[in-house]
């Protein structure tokens, strides 16, 4: 590989992009994004911030995209670095909107003492590693950028160091809260057996959301050890496979699972139910019936 041109070697794109592909996941990011804008305004749960700007950045980078389409064959850097930075590290905020969720319904079912991390760690220890895994991923498409077989290859092992720092850190996520799951479930708490406490549904709901996360990173390994000309970053289908549409329905699910009712269970205030219904809890847990 050493011996080979590098700009033969390495190139922006290995196939045409879609128009009407970026312009299709444009749309749609643009359109849950700004639901949970307005779900975060009208209900201030702040824990999914994380998620709105992972969000805006899956609608700026399908925005590169669309950018890039139009240029073919001939690429400029701006939008290909765009969109490949930016929907490589928008998961890692979605993530962190996940685990900060994990601690708000420990606290909603006093169940601290089921949790094998103390909620003063939880959030702090997840979000750390979460951090470290978007400054390494961004920082190893960024150097990617470069271009030089060199410079390629020390990206390419950056991203994947950081991809598997995410997945690491959310594997021990899920046992975490699998175990406070199961533990509880075994011995509930007064608030845990209440009908009108629904955690159950809410803990479900990140299952799902760290399942589509994990099964996107895991992708995105695969794809960067494959190197530059792999056979999966050479087929953009994949990438709408088991990026883009893994994606989407995190989002969607929390639009329709938002996490405002366990804010509004802990403190009172509006809840927001199957996306854009909103309602007002004056009590914790008192107001359902």
């Amino acid at each position: 590989m050493s011996g080979q041109n590098d700009d033969h070697w390495f190139k922006y794109y290995r196939y045409d992009p879609s128009l009407a592909a970026a312009i299709l996941f444009t749309i749609f990011f643009l359109i849950t994004t700004l639901l949970h804008t307005y779900q975060l305004i009208r209900t201030k749960t702040w824990i999914v911030i994380p998620l709105i700007v992972g969000g805006f950045f899956e609608y700026f980078g399908y925005i590169g995209r669309a950018i890039s389409s139009t240029q073919t064959p001939n690429w400029t850097l701006g939008p290909f670095v765009i969109q490949a930075v930016l929907l490589l590290v928008a998961p890692a905020l979605f993530a962190a909107t996940v685990y900060m969720e994990l601690g708000r319904i420990i606290l909603l079912v006093d169940g601290e003492h089921h949790s094998i991390i103390r909620k003063k760690w939880l959030t702090k220890t997840f979000v750390a590693g979460d951090v470290l895994s978007f400054l390494m991923q961004s920082s190893g498409a960024s150097i990617m950028a470069g271009k030089t077989v060199t410079a390629v290859r020390n990206g390419q092992h950056i991203v994947i160091g950081g991809l598997v720092i995410q997945i690491l850190f959310f594997g021990f996520f899920v046992i975490v809260a699998l175990v406070f799951n199961l533990r509880i479930n075994k011995a509930p708490t007064a608030r845990s057996a209440s009908h009108n406490v629904p955690w159950k549904k809410h803990i479900q709901a990140l299952y799902y959301a760290s399942a589509l996360i994990m099964l996107r990173s895991v992708f995105r390994v695969i794809e960067y050890a494959q190197g530059n000309a792999g056979y999966i970053i050479s087929h953009e289908v994949f990438l709408y496979i088991f990026d883009s549409v893994l994606m989407l329905g995190l989002m969607i699910l929390l639009n329709i699972v938002h996490p405002s009712e366990i804010y509004a269970l802990i403190r009172g205030g509006k809840v927001s139910r199957g996306g854009l219904k909103l309602y007002t809890l004056s009590q914790p847990s008192l107001a359902y019936s």
